[in-house]
């Protein structure tokens, strides 16, 4: 599971609820009908924006947000450079048994070009494509939850509007008890901006950017795997593409392994 997810929604549930319980009576942030319009509303837009071939991934796309894989770029430098050394030592087409034992798609589709013997500009130009529609088919799935965390406000301020829009009608200038009735009214009303506000920045916007960084993530791996590929079909020495792909890292990440600080 992804932790630090956890905790962050743990934290801000955790604190919303002190905070409504300290405030008064945790029954007062109840209403129905504004569950009714936030939710429904929520719902309603992001489904009229989004073909249903996209919308029907939005639950295994919460799973991963939540159980997130683990992508390590380590391992793909490792991997790479063990290609690189079989192939200077045992030529090119002793790759193909270990493309054969490769599990990661991506990387067995790239060995595999090296070992059809295609050059390395059509190698890249297919590499290229093949991250291009990934990224493609991310942004749309990534989108989806930050339209829902753009639409679950807005429609937190409509149910605002129209507990208003009742409680105004409904009131009497002659009746002193009418006037009596507004906080409470009042109240009601202004419970679905807080429905609103709580569904787009506890729910939709951290599940868009964990899905975000998941996605940063697998990019940087089929990067590495792309230029490991293409440093293999030139020829280059193990060392150099080791040294090649791990200035793709991020520079902590890239000292640390090294046993180096970081320089500031």
């Amino acid at each position: 599971m992804n932790i630090a997810w956890l905790i962050g929604v743990v934290i801000a549930v955790g604190m919303t609820v002190f905070g409504m319980v300290s405030g008064g009576e945790i029954g007062w942030f109840w209403d129905l009908p504004s569950v009714a319009i936030v939710l429904g509303g929520t719902v309603g837009a992001v489904v009229a924006n989004y073909p249903m071939s996209t919308l029907k991934n939005i639950g295994k796309l919460m799973k991963l947000a939540i159980f997130s894989p683990k992508y390590d770029p380590e391992s793909y430098i490792e991997q790479m450079v063990d290609y690189c050394k079989t192939a200077r030592q045992k030529g090119i087409l002793a790759l193909e048994e270990q493309a054969n034992a490769c599990t990661d798609t991506f990387m067995k589709s790239a060995l595999m070009l090296i070992v059809d013997a295609n050059d390395s500009d059509k190698v890249k130009s297919m590499l290229d494509d093949s991250i291009n529609f990934l990224c493609d088919r991310h942004d749309q799935n990534i989108a989806i939850f930050g339209r829902a965390s753009g639409v679950a406000p807005a429609f937190g301020m409509v149910g605002t509007l129209c507990g208003l829009i009742g409680m105004l009608n409904q009131m009497d200038p002659t009746d002193p008890n009418s006037a009596a009735s507004l906080g409470g009214a009042m109240a009601t009303a202004l419970v679905t901006t807080f429905y609103g506000s709580l569904l787009a920045h506890v729910l939709f916007t951290p599940i868009g950017n964990q899905l975000q960084y998941l996605h940063n993530s697998e990019v940087l791996c089929l990067q590495i795997v792309e230029e490991g590929t293409l440093a293999i079909i030139s020829g280059a020495n193990p060392r150099y593409v080791e040294e090649k792909l791990r200035m793709m890292l991020p520079m902590n990440t890239a000292t640390k392994k090294k046993g180096g600080s970081e320089s500031k």
